[in-house]
């Protein structure tokens, strides 16, 4: 029995009074709402009763706008004002879906905007967040339709690859919708929630999930009452699409087609992705279309075709897998079930790879289309403070490692990657110069030594520090990582308590390529790495000492001999020779003989300082 139930914020129902809330599946090619009614948690359906809502939104000439179905059917006439697949641009860059080369195939016109994407349509520029803003709408009414009243919240689920700013993008489309995000919740989590209490699993799995526009892996252990997550990976720009997209391409190559118009692409996209769906239960699928030219086409594909052409992809969630076994320190034998989420998965040849990987059949029998929505109601049912029979508790983790620049260019990671969540991190820092009253800081992410090979999140300085010799300052500078995965920092000095605070809110989102780089240069160069941070924390430790001696000199040459004085000047010049030759260790080297050669001058000066401050005084000042 629990002690003690926990809600939002303002959530605590009366007694006997049950608030609405809704989980929300905001997917790249269908999305859908659910709820917990009467201890069971279901997807709600629209008027038609169908609960599945394509992610796709229509401009049309009049100013309205359509979504889902209507608009689904109007993409193949109307592509240019008709966006779908808007999921795999929040967040993102114009250069980030140029570097996936699948804005080739895309017939949308785009601004030049560096920071967002903006789409041309006769209603206007629209951005992925406007268009995820109108479906979340839609959702929204359904379920308040359904359930009678306002919603006291949603938790909305993101690919737990999604970095800082694709999450708050999402947010920043739950916000324009009108709905309080009381969370948001990674898929893959969001299905061991839905798979572990229907099915009071215990142990370790993995949470296999391919989307339409996103992959995405976990390991967690779950127990009764836990879910913690181990780890996490994935692909957030690899999904179904891309099997639709790997099938295009083959009918154009078939065909002898190239440089089509927007409308005909559109066309022949949608007549692919009903034919890859048709495989899973067909072993052919004939596409048939008569194009803007009048050109009648008619080619059959087997699934054996099908197969071959996307094989690669299949192989290329493999390595995600692979590294989020490693990270949980977790082997394939240690598994005890694989959760198949994302309607993607229903392909023959992504459940042969995955069960002859693991060496065991998948986990199905939860529709992996609603698999995730139902999950994230459970979650949305427990943070809106309803009475839930099995108490449970969610620990969740970061993808990537977060950190900040020290001199020198280090990266210093205040928190590593796969840490739970929610978290906070303090670390203390100090400065680098006599008499500094400010220090800039920048805050990255990424899991090499050096900020240049690590992605920039934010910057901001911290004024009013009193000045005090280098070192002398103490300066807390703290990492928060809410349940949302989103990051705040800031920096105190502890003596004066001036401090600064900064919410992180970058411009850009990480694409999928960069996120893979970093964590596989991240490995291939860990000893390079390692060379590179120790040569550079020595040049920094070599010069702050020749600072110092050189300082010494300028005040109290004057009581070296000159051989003395010679002794110090050559080991300067060779520590300071070794600091643009010299590896780590000679360059540390260097310094211990500038310690030696200094030891006596240290010495002397010692005394002189005393002789000073003794100078005028008698025996009685001094014991007073």
């Amino acid at each position: 029995m629990a002690l003690l139930q926990i809600s939002e914020p303002g959530l605590s129902p009366a007694p006997h009074q049950q608030r609405r809330a809704v989980g929300i599946d905001l997917g790249t090619t269908n999305s859908l709402v659910a709820t917990v009614r009467n201890g069971h948690a279901e997807c709600l359906p629209d008027e038609q009763g169908q609960v599945i809502l394509p992610s796709v939104v229509r401009y049309l000439p009049d100013g309205s706008v359509q979504v889902g179905n209507l608009a689904l059917q109007a993409q193949r006439t109307d592509p240019v004002n008709t966006i779908s697949s808007a999921k795999r641009m929040i967040g993102r860059t114009l250069n980030d879906i140029q570097a996936d080369d699948e804005i080739r195939y895309l017939p949308y016109k785009f601004g030049n905007d560096e920071r967002i994407i903006h789409i041309h349509t006769r209603a206007g520029d629209i951005t992925p967040i406007d268009v995820s803003a109108k479906i979340l709408q839609v959702l929204q009414a359904r379920a308040e339709e359904s359930l009678g009243g306002e919603l006291a919240g949603a938790v909305i689920t993101v690919p737990a690859y999604f970095d800082d700013a694709q999450r708050q993008a999402t947010k920043d489309a739950a916000r324009l919708a009108g709905i309080h995000v009381l969370r948001l919740l990674n898929e893959p989590t969001a299905a061991a929630i839905a798979y572990g209490l229907d099915n009071a699993s215990e142990g370790t799995f993995v949470v296999y999930d391919l989307g339409g526009g996103t992959f995405d892996v976990s390991v967690l252990a779950l127990s009764r009452g836990l879910f913690e997550v181990k780890a996490t990976n994935g692909n957030s720009a690899l999904g179904g699409d891309d099997f639709d997209q790997r099938l295009f391409c083959w009918l154009l190559e078939h065909n002898s087609l190239s440089q089509l118009p927007a409308q005909d692409s559109a066309l022949l996209q949608s007549l692919c992705r009903e034919a890859k769906e048709k495989l899973t239960s067909q072993t052919t699928a004939t596409i048939t279309a008569t194009l803007s030219t009048g050109l009648a086409i008619s080619t059959t594909v087997s699934r054996e075709t099908f197969q071959q052409l996307t094989q690669p992809l299949v192989v290329k969630t493999l390595e995600p897998v692979k590294q989020a076994l490693r990270d949980a320190h977790v082997t394939k034998q240690d598994i005890k079930g694989v959760i198949m989420v994302g309607g993607a998965t229903r392909m023959l040849h992504v459940q042969q790879a995955v069960a002859t990987f693991f060496g065991q059949t998948p986990l199905n029998n939860l529709n992996p289309d609603e698999v995730v929505a139902l999950g994230a109601a459970m979650q949305a049912n427990v943070l809106a403070g309803n009475k839930n029979d099995d108490e449970w508790l969610l620990l969740d983790v970061t993808p990537l490692s977060l950190g900040l620049e020290t001199y020198g260019g280090l990266v210093e990671k205040v928190i590593p990657r796969n840490s739970t969540l929610p978290t906070a991190r303090a670390q203390e820092f100090t400065t680098f110069k006599d008499g500094q009253t400010a220090m800039m800081i920048h805050v990255v992410q990424g899991e090499r030594e050096l900020v240049s090979d690590c992605r920039s999140l934010a910057q901001f300085t911290l004024r009013g520090i009193p000045p005090m010799a280098a070192g002398a300052a103490r300066i807390r500078v703290t990492f928060q990582v809410d349940a949302d995965g989103l990051l705040s920092v800031s920096a105190r000095e502890q003596t004066s308590g001036v401090q600064a605070h900064i919410e992180v809110k970058p411009s850009y989102g990480l694409d999928d390529t960069t996120i893979t780089q970093m964590l596989k240069d991240s490995f291939a160069n860990a000893q390079a790495d390692a060379i590179e941070r120790a040569r550079t924390e020595a040049i920094v430790e070599a010069q702050s000492i020749i600072a110092a001696v050189e300082h010494a000199l300028s005040l109290d040459a004057d009581i070296l001999t000159d051989k003395e004085l010679s002794i110090i000047q050559a080991a300067l010049a060779e520590t300071s020779k070794q600091l643009q030759f010299g590896e780590a260790q000679t360059i540390r080297n260097a310094i211990h003989t500038l310690s030696q050669a200094t030891d006596e001058f240290a010495a002397k000066r010692m005394n002189r300082n005393i002789q000073r401050a003794l100078q005028g005084k008698n025996v009685t000042d001094i014991e007073t």
